[in-house]
């Protein structure tokens, strides 16, 4: 049976990025997104955080990713900027009636949006840009001999090349370490990824791919494969890892949703509560102001559930601009109420929006 959602609109602001993180630490979560911070567990107090640059329809601000970047056991935040070109954290104030400084980490280039994944294995997530016209960069946040962060990062080129649109994260290989994706192949990761070779293979083309390109398998086969969706296009497809008996490896493009463009953020976490994940994605609106194909077609949530043999939708939300939602750049995922049950939080250029996780009921 199909999950219900109840719709919650919090602002009409139309930041395209939002995170959950305890910023007051009361123990309650709270919602990121763009100038303001919103009170768990209604939402309904707004706090400003400070100036986010207008660029047009835009914010400069494309990612929310909670981190507690300077040690002091307050949860900041890290975003980037396409129009900024640049990777920032903010830092909390402790004071509600105070505005967060904003530090530079690094003058990186465009920043498409930014995701973090623990690239060494050592527990702690690395920060991760995707910067289309520039190298591919892991920012690590340096810490204390008790662990805790300092407020600088170290940075470590991973590739030399252009990375294009798109990026993904996670074990293709199969040994244990985590590989990174790019829109025109993988790169293999050495044992050591700071000071070993990356090993690029240029096995594929996926088009204007989403942040994230998901690495997870499918099929239960025992082989990690690949979901990415077209953030500038129409298509949302998954590319099935298979490898011959004299080991070379293939990639079976098998598509999901072919009717919709603009699924530019996705995540794999179990939706519904049965111990097996979905994949949640749903329409950026205006992603480019309009002018993708698909750009004027109707705005839509999704889940999709894997049945054993393909991918079974399901509709969270879905109408015309004013009635649907979509769910921006950079969408966050937790059980704000605490029941049990994951709700989904959906920035946008139309507004951010809760969908509340009423189960099957």
């Amino acid at each position: 049976m199909p999950l219900k959602f109840k719709k919650i609109l919090v602002s009409e602001e139309t930041y395209e990025t939002a995170g959950v993180l305890d910023v007051n630490g009361d123990g309650v979560l709270d919602i990121v997104s763009g100038a303001y911070w919103y009170e768990g567990p209604d939402f309904k107090i707004r706090h400003r955080i400070g100036d986010v640059r207008a660029e047009g329809e835009y914010y400069d601000d494309f990612s929310t990713i909670p981190m507690d970047v300077n040690g002091d056991g307050r949860m900041d935040f890290i975003t980037g900027g396409w129009f900024g070109c640049n990777l920032r954290w903010h830092e909390n104030p402790g004071d509600p009636d105070r505005e967060w400084t904003e530090h530079i980490i690094a003058e990186c280039g465009n920043v498409e949006t930014t995701r973090a994944w623990d690239v060494d294995e050592d527990g702690q997530l690395e920060i991760i840009p995707n910067t289309p016209p520039a190298p591919l960069v892991v920012y690590k946040l340096m810490t204390d001999e008790n662990g805790r962060g300092t407020g600088r990062f170290a940075a470590h080129k991973i590739y030399d090349e252009s990375q294009g649109h798109g990026l993904g994260f996670g074990d293709i290989t199969g040994n244990g370490r985590g590989d990174f994706v790019l829109h025109n192949g993988w790169l293999e990761s050495p044992e050591n990824p700071y000071e070993g070779e990356w090993i690029f293979h240029p096995d594929f083309e996926l088009g204007s791919a989403s942040i994230p390109i998901l690495v997870v398998d499918v099929n239960g086969d025992g082989l990690n494969d690949l979901i990415v969706g077209q953030s500038h296009n129409y298509g949302l497809d998954w590319y099935e890892q298979r490898i011959s008996d004299s080991g070379e490896r293939t990639w079976i493009k098998h598509p999901i949703d072919p009717y919709n463009s603009q699924y530019h953020d996705m995540q794999w976490v179990d939706i519904d509560g049965d111990g097996e994940r979905e994949l949640i994605t749903g329409k950026r609106y205006r992603a480019h102001c309009g002018s993708d194909p698909g750009g004027a077609d109707d705005l839509g949530v999704y889940y999709f559930k894997w049945n054993g043999e393909c991918f079974s939708k399901q509709v969270i939300d879905y109408g015309p601009a004013g009635e649907g939602a979509g769910c921006g750049i950079f969408f966050s995922i937790a059980d704000l109420n605490g029941n049990g049950l994951l709700d989904i939080v959906a920035p946008g250029k139309d507004g951010l929006h809760i969908f509340q996780n009423l189960g099957q009921s």
